[in-house]
């Protein structure tokens, strides 16, 4: 059962509201370091504090009151000058805002949070009473000591209990009144760390009062108490919930009582046909209403699409923290500049794209800026600039990670995936400038001259365009050697409608993402040259593979395919061989949950009720491996 019983509505809207507030809290702590004097951010970080523990007390959180009240303290004499905004205490409240998001998780789990870190909780009351930071670090050390006890040094022969077992020992003392008998002596005593875990602090008669100010502790609280087992569903899935604006939903309602209204119109001219009348003035009243209802839909279907989409300054508020801390880490000077906070996107993509551009901003900071002492020798300011940009383009998303340091070289990550064995020779002879940047997604591959928890084991980036493609978006590299690097993710506005070319295999029709089209061409004999044993085609000056559609699905050739569709699948440009067109449609997608057959992407429904397969193009190409390849006489032999 949960600690929250009766309150899980209540809960959830905290965790919704304070998690936003946090957010932005941790992006003016950022905005802080540059501007210390600001009074307009020290007022702000300060009614945030205040704001999650108000929340918090309703709840009954004691912990999470505490940590906030002692943050909300030191904010209130910075922000009345009685301290200054120092580097260190900046770590102290930064440390301080991570252990708040700690008790969120434990708040998401239906349980009270336990209290936070000893060395912390004194680092605050130090600083929160103006003594400089060397004596916070002192005293915080010495609470923690405190904490997990004295060091127990016992002769040599007495075992130590283990963490979480009872002292066996001290307890036959305390019921005998003699000691333990000593086992086989030991070379050397035995001596307890400090690092043994407790499971809760010992609670001090008279209350620290600071905290008795704040909130008083009660009965009731248990510190570290675990999470429910058998939680309610809505709980556990309380991230599908969405935020909608009052006016975007009356606008729906408006639409529906419109598409109401027609429905009734229809059915009046319905009885009418049905009587007989089907004189010139009925089938024209019948075109118009069927003309309203389509536009209608059409305005609904867009309504509703709306009410999915979700400003992606939702997901940026988070990144400047992030590059600072890592910035910092490195001895780094960074500033994440955002740009276009107010797009809009799909919240599912939202969430899909959060751990892709954290690699990318890492990789940024880790991999593209360079240390001061570089910059220096670069002619370049100390501080780097990273732009985290999003803007809107036709129907497309386009997401920007642009830095200001050293670039890319391709010659050299030619010669690193080389070296790797990521490429052959002949393979890297044949790559042009685009190509090579390219190579940092391969599996494997990467640029780090060590491993650190960072970066170089040759997987983030990989994963980075893994999951862009599952999106149906596709990401670019733009860089030059000594100016800076520039990453471009291109992605649908929503997953929920796709534009789909539908292609034919016999009668049978498929579709494939129109953004991956570049254009339609006919295929004739005339233009087929084999190189290497396959089929190409030469498409403004670029020699590119036919991949018959048959192949990739492994069907049966019915006819010589007539047309080619050149389509980019990531670094991979193609030609699909197909037999026909049926058209091209904004497709509504059904995922597939329970089964999905190995290269579909899920199906859509046409007017006429037939059910079609959305082809999911990198995963076909890959499952197919050689057999997607044919010569050109194996391509145009009879049937």
């Amino acid at each position: 059962m949960s600690d929250f019983a009766g309150m899980e509505d209540l809960l959830q809207d905290f965790l919704v509201e304070a998690g936003d507030l946090l957010s932005d809290v941790d992006n003016k702590l950022v905005e802080l370091e540059h501007s210390p004097e600001d009074p307009g951010l020290l007022n702000d970080i300060f009614r945030g504090f205040h704001t999650i523990k108000g929340g918090a007390g309703f709840l009954g959180a004691a912990e999470l009151v505490t940590l906030c009240h002692l943050t909300e303290s030191l904010f209130d004499r910075l922000r009345k000058h009685e301290l200054e905004v120092t580097p260190e205490r900046m770590d102290v409240i930064l440390s301080a805002t991570g252990a708040v998001r700690d008790m969120f998780v434990d708040l998401g789990r239906g349980s009270r949070p336990g209290p936070a870190a000893p060395d912390l909780l004194e680092a605050l009351r130090i600083a929160v009473a103006g003594q400089p930071v060397a004596t916070a670090q002192a005293a915080a050390a010495q609470a923690a000591a405190a904490v997990a006890g004295p060091a127990d040094v016992r002769p040599a022969g007495v075992v130590l209990p283990r963490p979480g077992e009872p002292d066996w020992d001290a307890l036959y003392a305390a019921v005998t009144g003699v000691a333990a008998p000593a086992g086989p002596a030991a070379a050397a005593p035995i001596v307890r760390p400090a690092t043994v875990p407790v499971s809760a602090p010992p609670v001090p008669a008279v209350a620290d009062p600071v905290i008795a100010a704040a909130f008083g502790r009660r009965a009731g609280d248990v510190p570290g108490a675990s999470a429910p087992v058998g939680r309610r569903e809505g709980e556990r899935q309380r991230d599908n919930s969405i935020r909608v604006d009052t006016a975007r939903l009356d606008q729906v309602l408006n639409l529906s009582g419109e598409i109401g209204l027609t429905k009734n119109r229809l059915n009046a001219l319905r009885s009418d046909i049905l009587a007989g009348r089907t004189d010139t003035e009925t089938l024209q009243a019948l075109d118009v209403a069927v003309s309203q209802l389509d536009l209608l839909v059409s305005d609904l279907q867009n309504a509703v699409m709306k009410t999915r989409m979700q400003p992606i300054g939702r997901l940026f508020h988070k990144y400047p923290r992030i590059a600072r801390d890592l910035a910092r880490n490195l001895g780094k000077e960074v500033e994440l500049a955002l740009v276009g906070e107010d797009t809009e996107i799909d919240k599912t993509m939202v969430e899909d794209l959060s751990d892709p551009i954290i690699h990318l901003i890492r990789n940024a900071v880790d991999h593209g800026i360079e240390d001061p002492a570089g910059r220096a020798a670069a002619g370049k300011p100390a501080k780097s600039v990273l732009r985290l940009e999003a803007r809107q383009e036709g129907d497309h998303i386009v997401i920007t990670v642009a830095d200001d340091g050293r670039g890319m070289d391709a010659e050299r990550l030619r010669a690193k995936a080389l070296a790797q064995g990521v490429i052959t020779a002949e393979e890297a002879s044949t790559l042009d400038e685009r190509q090579s940047y390219d190579l940092i997604f391969l599996p494997g591959f990467s640029t780090a001259e060590k491993v650190s928890d960072v970066s170089g084991r040759g997987v983030g980036m990989d994963v980075v365009r893994t999951n862009i493609q599952k999106l149906n978006g596709s990401i670019e590299i733009q860089s030059q050697l000594g100016k800076g690097t520039t990453l471009l993710i291109h992605l649908p506005l929503t997953l929920a409608i796709l534009p789909v070319l539908l292609v034919r295999l016999g009668e049978q029709p498929f579709a494939v993402p129109l953004s991956m089209v570049r254009e339609i061409l006919p295929i004739e004999p005339g233009g087929i040259q084999d190189v290497g044993g396959k089929a190409t085609m030469v498409v403004r000056g670029e020699v590119l593979p036919i991949v018959p559609l048959s192949a990739l699905l492994g069907w049966p050739r019915e006819a010589v395919p007539q047309y080619g569709v050149v389509m980019q699948s990531g670094a991979s440009v193609f030609i699909l061989a197909i037999d026909s067109f049926a058209g091209r449609e904004d497709a509504v997608i059904k995922s597939l949950e329970v089964f999905r057959p190995k290269g579909v992407a899920g199906v859509t429904t046409l007017a006429n009720g037939q059910i079609v397969l959305i082809l999911d193009m990198k995963e076909l190409l890959e499952s197919a491996g050689e057999r997607r390849s044919v010569s050109r006489s194996t391509l145009f032999e009879a049937v």
